[in-house]
């Protein structure tokens, strides 16, 4: 499997800048949250999604046996180490010790990612120390 364009992941994901926040929504100027986001960055990357995404809960400080998220992410997209996590790398994120990752972000520079955030909808900020530390997995887009 290819990987995507970094430089087209990231002009597709900066496309949705400002879309409001809204739970479980995926659709740009519209609503969405994190991954809400990815979900549409693939939709425009890749193509139609390969499967229906179940409802999730958004306790950030949920634990599980599993990493639902990355499994499902290595079900469609080519894993990396975190720390070859580059620019239009999908990432996903551990906000809580010992919780699995339950955020997930497209890195956009070195020192920069966007992300789908609460009350401030679809944003791109630095990745401060504090992100990079919660840094659990690393993914790329295949190309189509």
């Amino acid at each position: 499997m290819k990987a995507a364009d970094p430089a087209l992941v990231i002009a597709v994901a900066r496309s949705w800048l400002g879309t409001p926040y809204h739970d479980q929504a995926s659709l740009r100027g519209v609503g969405c949250d994190c991954l809400g986001l990815a979900r549409g960055v693939w939709r425009e990357v890749v193509g139609p999604e390969p499967f229906p995404i179940p409802p999730y809960s958004r306790d950030w400080g949920e634990t599980c046996p599993r990493e639902v998220l990355a499994d499902g992410a290595r079900q469609m997209m080519l894993e990396i180490g975190t720390s070859d996590a580059g620019p239009g790398a999908l990432v996903l994120f551990r906000m809580m010790p010992r919780a699995i990752a339950k955020h997930v972000g497209i890195l956009t520079g070195p020192d920069t990612f966007l992300h789908a955030y609460e009350l401030l909808g679809v944003i791109e900020e630095p990745l401060t120390p504090t992100w990079a530390r919660k840094i659990a997995f690393a993914f790329l887009f295949p190309a189509r």
